[in-house]
């Protein structure tokens, strides 16, 4: 059965994907969208069914000694399928009532299931080889979210996502061909597969290697200097897009980047070496800097996406901090920042469609047309600034703490400092939105108010993700449970 199930859980998107575009029954809007939606939930069943079964691999095929293509269930695929897919659905749902005004939506839910698809498959990539294919074909099948309005500038967007996209991949790809050469297994194994000799007569080389791969994976996930395509793609991408590209398609990365350092290369490998202090000093930079972007820029979206840029880097910090404390903060700001995100940008997503207003200054008064809109936008706002009770505050406790706990002189203390002070920023970019929008003031005009909420398939999956982002921080202690399994098998 479950042979079956890895087979079948990345296909199934696929399948459907092809049926969206060949069938013709399934073009009118109405038939489509039922089709698509039911195509999202059966995709998310399918990934929970999988991720019941427990461990286990299965090797599609070879493609050269040592090269095996491999699926494969362990403890960090089913935490990532598990958030990806169902983070795809609840988008998928807003995306009906919104892309009725985007145009070629046949096209969209095409490269949308598509790249479900492809993500699904990088979570149960079972070796460096299937991750890379899987890692690449995301990326080749995402552009066309970036760029579906093919106007003048989603097409530059589309271009600069995928060029950045393709020089991190290779960067990573280098990475690939060395490690898969010196591991004693091409399988990931918790740990990591680092042969000893090879660490005893090429350590230096090897720790080069690490580093440029990291910094190509980190591409997807926005760390500095390879950031630059968010800010540019997520304001120019249809809302649901921009939803999946900050709250999901970066988690790709950093999925990759855990499979290198903790079932490749192993923490021993990096602990206490030039590269780890290299790789925690970049990830502190962009968390700085995001945060300041964000402050700065006024462009709803293109807020959003820098505190993506920012928010992402919490992740990575503590990964790198390379304890167990930190891990698991890491791993819980996955879920957190996720569903937080995602929630954010489809509430920019339903103020842009229904107003008109992309600009943050204009939207004085938001709250009172918009009331359910901006209640999303406040608890998510309060949990990406890590208030209590919502989920942003338990994984940014996890951080702080594992970065106190690391052991390395000054990062003890400065990474704790950034991290509130980023958070402080946080609150500085995000809360007026909720301020201004329901506290106006007293020469606002209220006499045109109208209400300009959107539909239930728009409000409702912003409802379920407003009550998720509470829910995860009140009733953590599942994931906390399932996220700790998955730290002690490497650390």
């Amino acid at each position: 059965m479950q042979a079956v199930l890895l087979i079948l859980t990345p296909l199934f998107p696929a399948l459907c994907a092809l049926l969206c575009w060949f069938v013709p029954a399934l073009r009118p809007d109405k038939a489509r969208d039922r089709f698509v939606l039911a195509s999202l939930v059966a995709s998310f069943l399918l990934t929970v069914a999988l991720c019941l079964t427990g461990d286990g691999s299965l090797t599609l095929f070879t493609i050269s000694q040592n090269r095996p293509v491999v699926a494969a269930s362990d403890g960090l695929s089913r935490l990532f399928s598990i958030l990806m897919s169902g983070m795809w659905l609840l988008s998928g749902a807003f995306s009906f009532g919104y892309m009725a005004h985007e145009g070629a939506q046949r096209r969209f839910y095409t490269f949308y299931l598509l790249t479900l698809s492809a993500l699904l498959g990088l979570c149960f990539a079972g070796t460096l080889v299937t991750m890379y294919l899987c890692f690449e074909l995301m990326t080749l099948l995402s552009v066309a979210l970036v760029l579906h309005s093919l106007t003048k500038e989603a097409v530059a967007a589309g271009m600069k996502y995928l060029l950045y996209s393709i020089a991190g991949a290779m960067m990573g790809l280098l990475g690939i061909f060395f490690f898969t050469a010196n591991a004693v297994t091409p399988l990931f194994v918790p740990g990591g597969t680092l042969s000893p000799d090879a660490v005893a007569s090429q350590g230096p080389l090897l720790l080069w290697v690490l580093l440029i791969t990291v910094i190509g994976f980190g591409t997807k996930a926005g760390m500095f200097p390879m950031h630059g395509w968010l800010p540019t793609a997520h304001p120019i991408a249809p809302a649901p897009a921009s939803a999946v590209l900050s709250g999901v398609i970066t988690k790709a990365g950093v999925l990759c980047i855990i499979r290198v350092i903790f079932y490749v290369t192993g923490a021993d490998f990096l602990r206490g070496t030039w590269v780890q202090t290299a790789l925690i000093m970049l990830a502190l930079i962009t968390v700085f800097m995001g945060s300041m972007m964000a402050l700065k820029v006024t462009v709803l979206k293109k807020r959003l996406a820098y505190s993506s840029v920012s928010q992402v880097s919490y992740v990575l910090f503590g990964l790198f901090m390379l304890n167990e404390t930190a891990f698991q903060g890491a791993l819980l700001h996955v879920y957190f920042h996720s569903i937080m995100k995602n929630l954010l940008f489809l509430c920019a997503g339903g103020i842009i469609l229904k107003t008109g207003l992309t600009d943050v200054r204009d939207l004085r008064g938001i709250g009172k047309e918009m009331p359910i809109t901006t209640w999303c936008w406040t608890i998510a706002s309060l949990g990406l600034i890590g208030i209590p009770p919502t989920g942003g505050f338990v994984s940014k406790w996890e951080l702080a703490t594992g970065s106190l706990q690391t052991g390395l002189a000054g990062f003890d203390v400065i990474g704790p400092v950034i991290l509130i002070v980023s958070a402080l920023l946080t609150a500085a970019y995000l809360l007026p939105v909720t301020i201004n929008g329901f506290f106006p003031g007293s020469d606002y005009d209220y006499s045109g108010l109208t209400n300009k909420e959107g539909g239930k398939l728009m409000t409702v999956p912003m409802i379920l993700l407003a009550i998720g982002v509470v829910v995860t921080g009140v009733f953590a202690q599942p994931l906390i449970n399932a996220i700790a399994v998955a730290a002690a098998s490497v650390l």
